[in-house]
């Protein structure tokens, strides 16, 4: 027990630290106050320092990351979107004001190796300070999880990530906390941050500029280390900022790539051995890898946990209607991709163990991890990653997949495609792992206080930057990368061509260049394509037999990577309502992957006509380059080149002759050519989805059937010169006689009044379009309008 004199000292340096935290604005503040932070924790014992974590620490993380002030940690009111944060937290200070000192402090205060992270861990020992997690703050999955009592009980179970740290509220009395040991509320604070700037810019963009486009990633040209030219970024290397040396840092010393058997010496004893036997190392790495995969990759994913294992626990997820179709948030792509290709290494040193992942091991094993304590050491075995296979790719597979494809598929039309060519690089760099070595770190290694000598240790011989029969298991365990995901990508460049012709170009070369790298790969590609789309059978090929037993497996992951995922043939894409049930890229039809890269050669070369000089040159010579590489993915040639001459640049033009929708409804467009492109865009947000839908096929059948769709014909309205009255008009006896001479001669007018409007359109090429109807602004304005003459009525009839 301490002194009683020692804990009022701790508690008043404490409390004086975090006026200090709190008053440092410029970088010669901060400097001091992190020197006076490493030297208060230096002097005091884990017990003294009690105060400081439960006093100070907040506050320091707060103004870290950039929050307004101490209460910004605690939770908005309820329905509240997180608000934003400010743009001088100390992080984005360092990276913005190119203080090599400030950066310096900071790291040396935040390293995985510092005082603080060594004090956190003392402390953690003793298991002397535990925080309740904001949980407005957590991935939105998680937060309509916890908003419901029955799924707050399983969440801890079906989850590794929040096991054991699911308590009850000792106000509500309900299953609704989240509480956490230092290191864990740290590391969410962490992972939250680059979230919580994509969401806050987002909010600002909407709030201040709704006429405006909405650009994914305009945050990420305030960080120095996010940002990139918009022409070339994908091919560019990124200037490491400090946080993204620090993600590094804490990848590096806490999620082992190297022996990980060393790490876990009691996993495979069938002793009944306590899983804290291993010093806890494979879990902290477990822990890390999960918290970084949910803030990042799942989030507002509406399909969050593979199928399978929310059925074994009997969850479903009622919240897809306001999670679905939402982009992932922006400004991620480099914090991914640095963490994708850390975790990849893994899988340099393990290229023969693919062969065994996830053919023999249902999704319910594979989520358990080594979170479950309490369970049987055989589950354990079996948890995805470093902990059964030496690699940590299957724990990133479906959340990678499901992050990249609702990039590719939920982008909005008219918006940057920066955010998206980020993605873009993630799944390629995904794609090639073989091309993955340490040297790709050197610089972040340099950075880190040059220990990149003790990594380098560790490094096994050189692998071959180029594919290799190694690199089989890892293709098949991963294929849906390389086919599926290869369609979904074509429907989204021909979605943006007209966005940037160039860049779009240069993404779909790089993707054809990629799968053509080897004969090999392709060979193994069209292979298990092949086999997909057969009954199995003895063949003479052994290669074919022998891929057999993984077509299972494969289509239950295209069953499970696309859960919930849905178009329609009128949103402006390619694949029909049944295109997640198979694979498309070298079938037969009009929406094959052969198809559809023909028609986006013609829609490039259509557009690169607009451009003059050397752009146009360089276009052609890309668009020469990808006809070669089709032909090699496909065999035989491709398309013919468009003749070029200076009279025919109309990219407009150009356009709307090759690329028109093949189906409006259920009725063949061919024929249909409407005044602008009003009715042949993609369904919109501001628009009733099937209404639109039924409006376009009803204008379409008027126009038919007016003959709206025609030249205009000087005999057309001749029939109808006069109208012939039945009758004597002159002898008009009776009422009856009176009345019908009158309907007749109304009709008359107004059949006269109907065809000369239809022969005015038809002079002029206008066109009946009801699509206007589908606004849901005039949807909601007429039920207002029925509502209220409903109301009305209703308190009419009970005031008689």
């Amino acid at each position: 027990m301490l002194p009683h004199s020692y804990t009022v000292d701790s508690l008043s340096q404490s409390q004086d630290l975090a006026s200090a935290i709190l008053a440092s604005t410029t970088p010669a503040q901060i400097s001091a106050t992190c020197a006076s932070t490493d030297t208060f924790l230096r002097t005091h014992t884990p017990d003294q320092s009690r105060h400081f974590f439960s006093i100070t620490f907040p506050t320091l993380i707060c103004k870290l990351f950039g929050f307004d002030d101490a209460t910004s940690l605690a939770p908005p009111p309820p329905h509240q979107k997180p608000q934003r944060s400010q743009s001088n937290g100390w992080i984005e200070l360092a990276t913005q004001s190119n203080h090599p000192d400030l950066s310096s402090k900071l790291f040396s205060l935040l390293s995985p190796n510092g005082t603080l992270m060594n004090s956190i861990s003392a402390v953690d020992r003793h298991s002397l300070v535990k925080y309740v997690f904001p949980v407005e703050r957590l991935p939105e999955w998680v937060r309509f999880m916890l908003s419901n009592e029955k799924d707050c009980r399983v969440l801890s179970d079906l989850c590794p990530l929040f096991k054991g740290k699911v308590k009850e509220d000792s106000i509500k009395g309900s299953l609704c906390q989240i509480q956490l040991d230092v290191f864990e509320y740290y590391m969410f604070w962490f992972a939250y941050y680059p979230v919580c700037k994509g969401n806050s810019e987002k909010l600002d963009s909407n709030s201040v500029k709704r006429s405006k486009k909405f650009r994914l990633e305009n945050w990420t040209y305030s960080i120095r280390g996010f940002s990139g030219s918009n022409k070339r970024e994908m091919e560019q290397k990124f200037e490491p900022n400090l946080y993204i040396q620090l993600l590094y840092a804490y990848l590096r010393a806490f999620v082992p790539i190297f022996d990980l058997g060393a790490h876990q010496p009691y996993r495979s004893s069938i002793l009944n051995y306590s899983l804290k036997c291993d010093g806890s190392v494979i879990f902290r790495a477990e822990f890390l890898v999960n918290v970084f995969e949910h803030y990042w990759l799942v989030d507002n994913d509406f399909s969050p946990l593979p199928v399978n294992v929310c059925k074994s626990f009997g969850v479903s997820f009622p919240f897809r209607s306001v999670l679905g179709e939402t982009l992932p948030t922006s400004g991620l792509g480099e914090v991914v991709k640095l963490f994708v290709k850390y975790l990849n290494l893994s899988s340099v040193v393990s290229t023969d163990g693919f062969d065994s992942i996830k053919y023999s091991e249902s999704p319910s094993r594979r989520i358990s991890g080594g979170f479950d304590g309490g369970k049987s050491r055989d589950v354990v075995s079996l948890s995805p990653g470093a902990c059964s296979l030496g690699s940590w790719n299957p724990w990133i597979q479906r959340p990678l997949y499901r992050f990249i494809l609702r990039t590719f598929l939920f982008c909005p039309v008219g918006s940057s495609i920066k955010n998206a060519s980020q993605v873009f690089s993630v799944w390629v760099s995904y794609m090639e792992p073989w091309t993955i070595s340490l040297d790709d770190f050197a610089e972040l290694d340099a950075i880190v206080n040059g220990s990149s000598k003790d990594v380098r240790k560790q490094e096994p011989q050189s692998q071959a930057s180029e594919y290799s029969p190694l690199w089989q298991g890892y293709v098949l365990s991963n294929y849906l990368y390389y086919s599926s995901l290869v369609m979904h990508f074509i429907g989204f460049a021909h979605k943006f061509l007209h966005t940037d012709p160039e860049v779009i170009v240069q993404m779909v070369l790089k993707v054809i260049n990629l799968l053509t790298s080897s004969k090999e790969l392709v060979d193994l590609i069209k292979n298990v394509d092949t086999v997909f789309h057969s009954k199995q059978s003895v063949s003479s090929k052994s290669t074919l037999n022998s891929l057999y037993r993984f077509v299972p497996s494969i289509r239950e992951q295209l069953k499970d990577w696309e859960d919930g995922l849905s178009e329609s043939d009128a949103d402006g894409s390619f694949l029909h309502e049944n295109w997640n049930k198979d694979l498309k890229l070298f079938s037969d039809g009009e929406d094959c992957g052969h198809q559809l890269l023909q028609l986006f050669i013609l829609r490039a070369e259509a557009e690169l006509q607009a451009i003059s000089g050397d752009n146009f040159a360089h276009g052609l010579q890309l668009i020469d380059s990808l006809k070669a590489k089709v032909g090699c993915l496909f065999g035989g040639s491709t398309v013919k080149p468009i003749p070029i001459s200076p009279e025919l640049r109309q990219p407009q033009h150009f356009r709307d002759e090759i690329f028109k929708p093949r189906r409006v409804g259920n009725q063949p467009l061919a024929s249909i050519t409407y005044k602008g492109d009003w009715m042949k865009r993609p369904i919109s947000d501001d628009e009733v989805a099937w209404l639109a839908k039924l409006l376009i096929w009803l204008s379409s059948w008027l126009n038919e059937s007016l003959g709206l769709n025609c030249p205009e014909n000087s005999d057309v309205g001749s029939k109808w010169s006069y109208v012939d009255v039945p009758g004597n008009t002159a002898n008009v006896c009776g009422p009856g006689e009176a009345v019908k001479t009158l309907v007749c001669l109304i009709g008359s007018w107004l059949l006269m009044l109907g065809t000369t409007t239809v022969r005015l359109m038809r002079k002029h090429g206008l066109k009946i379009n009801l699509r206007v109807l589908a606004s849901k602004k005039v949807v909601m304005v007429m039920l207002l309008f029925v509502v209220f003459n409903i109301l009305k009525k209703a308190f009419g009839l009970f005031r008689c």
